[in-house]
This record gives structure tokens, sequence and C-alpha cells, in this order.
């Protein structure tokens, strides 16, 4: 019998999403590995567990074609993390609502996605565009997170709580 394979480390995670995007650069220009660690980021500070902030390292890697989905799903990962990773991958074509509803359907995903879209919006990050990039991207994450229940300035808990105390 074989002994079962131990999964990789966050580090491990990390080290991969960055070898894995290092050439990649983001629409203004900047290393795509500052995204992906403000996104880790993002989900480490707003609570979420070394499973999410793993899946955050990785949410870019198959929609980028950074690594394959054969990687991922051959990889030393537990499921969640590659639930998660494949629940915020979007694919060519897919109809927004049918992707956001993925990503409410699977425990964890929208940590990730909320920390994604905080990151994509940030003026700073967006100031830097070209006006018509900017106006669209703008328009596209705020659709996103109406279509995932998230207000602005609200978390997920946050909302959750908010909803919890008005039935009171």
């Amino acid at each position: 019998m074989t002994a079962p394979r131990a999964h990789l480390t966050l580090a491990d995670v990390e080290a991969i999403a960055r070898e894995a995007h290092a050439e990649q650069r983001d629409k203004a220009g900047r290393p795509y590995t500052e995204h992906l660690a403000a996104v880790a980021e993002g989900v480490r500070a707003r609570g979420g567990s070394d499973e999410q902030i793993a899946a955050a390292w990785l949410h870019d890697a198959i929609e980028d074609d950074a690594l394959s989905a054969r990687w991922l799903a051959e990889a030393a990962l537990p499921q969640r993390v590659k639930d998660m990773v494949l629940a915020v991958t979007k694919h060519d074509g897919e109809d927004l609502r049918a992707y956001t509803r993925r990503i409410l359907d699977t425990p964890g995903a929208l940590l990730i996605k909320e920390s994604d879209l905080a990151h994509n919006a940030d003026p700073a990050r967006l100031a830097v565009l070209e006006p018509a990039t900017r106006t669209r991207l703008t328009e596209k994450y705020a659709l996103v997170r109406r279509l995932l229940g998230l207000t602005p300035g609200q978390s997920p808990v946050e909302q959750s709580v908010q909803a919890n105390t008005a039935k009171d």
C-alpha cells in the first residue's frame, strides 16, 4: 500500500505561483505576482484559512494558462483548495451568472473572489489605465460584486451579521 503524499505547504504554493506567473504583467505593466500576493494577503487579512490563502495564490493560474488543469488535478493539494481554484476560474465565453453561482456554491471561494475584486478595483491600480479601460473594468467589477451579493465596504461576514440583526 502506498503512503499518502504530503500536501504542498503554503510556501510551496506561493513559490509555484510566483514561478508560473513570473513573466506575466498586469494591464498596467506591473509584475502579475504583485496581484497574486495582494489577493493572498487580502484573504489572510479577512480571516481566511491556509487553504483559502493557497487557493488565492493559484486563483488565476488555470484561467491565465500559467498552470494546466491537469497540473491542478495532480497537485498535492487538498481537494478543497482545488475546488476553490476551479470555482474562481472563469472560462472563455462563460455566462457571468453561471460563474458567480459556481463561486457562491463552492465553500470558501467567495472570500478569494472578494479579495481579488478588491485588489482589481483598487482606485490607485485603476488610475493608471486608459479611461475607457478603467470605466469598463469598474463597471465589470461592480456587476460581479452585485451578482455575488457583495455590497461596497462590507465583507460577506459583515453582510451576514447585518442580515441576521435585521431578522431579530
